[in-house]
């Protein structure tokens, strides 16, 4: 049975079986949300080496957890699993399995001999299935009453979502909040409506961004909600490094903080800012204070101009900047930032040559100009079908100018079928 989700094919190696797919799409363990590649699954342990005990299971969204296969069930990857919870137990899909769960676990600080490491009950029947599904069904329409109870408290927060565990007998409730929530009353007004245990749970603005996922400014889903398992704070200063503009419209991501990507390339801005002088630098010149206004980091080029204005920039150097900043420092003075342009100012010569000139508009009109025009086109008139064009026509001169190559030739061809004409005639002429 192929999957109709990740598209895999029906050869035995990938598909679905028993309603999980083997292959990790969306039905099962997920292409989804913080998925990881198991790089030692084709690796055979050595002799006498136990398969590690513990796997790792995956609920709604990003939540995971480790648990021990105490029973030795042969678990696989997309397995949809019963496991023990704090009251009850839950439903969920085995995201890895073998040796990479305990580098997971020490990477994520998590001891083998936790308490928090539960165990996996059984594979989940038909039944557990059915159960955890119709749980399922319940959340969309849960939350959208919780909000509704929560805005007529007057409670300053927000229920971003709701996941209810795999037996139905109990509920989290992810919420969002800028600070203290007095939720007492909202826990007993959900008990009273819902009829299941409630459990409340915090979590930030980035966290409810992974949670319920989308498409960024980039065009691909969001990085929080697909690799991204630790969020670093992001400041300002971040965007300075990179000499990006300060808009927070364009530098906010989908949860109102700035982007995390801001953090992705800040290591190489800062070790190539590292052979620029400071920003804030200055040096003394014959008309005032220059001081820095921006740089380039990859072309290491530096803009300077006057304090008080009054004239535009002058680009320089990385090397000639410092030895300015130094002489200023020093008590000297520098010529005025006029006489360092003139300098300066060097004849700029392309790296390239447009050969096909595919930056010139004009190849659009090359392309209409190579059309051929088809042998005796032209107007028709009384006489042979065709107009012929004069430049003594209305006493005005030839508008075509001289004619081309392709024309003369076009000039000089004959139809076949004239000379046919002219026979026919001949023939009817003697018969008659």
């Amino acid at each position: 049975m192929a999957c109709e989700n990740c598209g895999s094919g029906s050869d035995g190696s990938k598909g679905c079986s028993s309603g999980s797919c083997g292959s990790s799409c969306g039905s099962g363990a997920g292409h989804g949300k913080l998925d990881v590649f198991d790089w030692l699954s084709n690796m055979r342990l050595p002799n006498g080496q136990q398969i590690f005990d513990c796997v790792e299971v995956r609920f709604k969204n990003d939540r995971k957890a480790f648990f021990r296969n105490v029973n030795n069930l042969s678990l696989y990857v997309g397995d949809t699993v019963a496991v023990e919870a704090q009251s009850g137990h839950d439903i969920g899909t085995v995201t890895l399995t073998g040796e990479l769960v305990r580098i997971q676990m020490k990477k994520k600080r998590v001891k083998e001999d936790s308490e928090d490491v539960r165990k996996v009950y059984r594979k989940a029947n038909q039944k557990d299935i059915e159960v955890w599904q119709a749980a399922r069904e319940r959340e969309e329409d849960v939350k959208i009453r919780a909000r509704k109870i929560a805005r007529g408290l007057g409670l300053e927060m927000k229920i971003s979502d709701v996941e209810f565990q795999g037996d139905g007998t109990k509920a989290i409730f992810y919420y969002t909040a800028e600070g203290r929530v007095d939720f007492r009353q909202l826990i007993k007004d959900f008990a009273a409506n819902f009829r299941i245990r409630i459990e409340m749970k915090q979590i930030g603005y980035r966290q409810e961004a992974a949670k319920i996922g989308g498409i960024s400014s980039s065009g691909r889903e969001l990085c929080c909600s697909t690799w991204l398992t630790d969020f670093r704070s992001v400041s300002t200063s971040a965007a300075r490094y990179q000499q990006l503009a300060i808009n927070p419209q364009k530098l906010a991501g989908q949860c109102g903080k700035l982007k995390c990507c801001l953090n992705y390339e800040l290591d190489s801005y800062l070790d190539a800012l590292k052979d620029f002088p400071s920003m804030e630098s200055t040096f003394e010149t014959e008309k005032g204070t220059a001081s820095c206004v921006k740089i380039d980091v990859f072309k290491k080029e530096m803009w300077f101009s006057y304090q008080n204005g009054g004239m535009n920039w002058v680009k320089l150097s990385v090397d000639l900047a410092k030895e300015l900043i130094e002489k200023g420092s020093n008590g000297g003075k520098t010529p005025a930032l006029e006489d360092l342009a003139k300098d300066l100012t060097e004849d700029v010569k392309r790296d390239f040559m447009d050969v096909i000139q595919e930056n010139s508009l004009e190849r659009f009109e090359r392309k209409n100009q190579k059309r051929r025009r088809k042998p005796g086109g032209g107007k028709p008139n009384s006489k042979h079908g065709k107009e012929e064009h004069s430049g003594k026509e209305g006493g005005r001169p030839n508008d075509r100018g001289p004619k081309s190559d392709r024309e003369r030739k076009n000039k000089k061809f004959k139809p076949k079928n004239k000379g046919d004409n002219r026979g026919s005639s001949n023939r009817k002429e003697g018969n008659q």
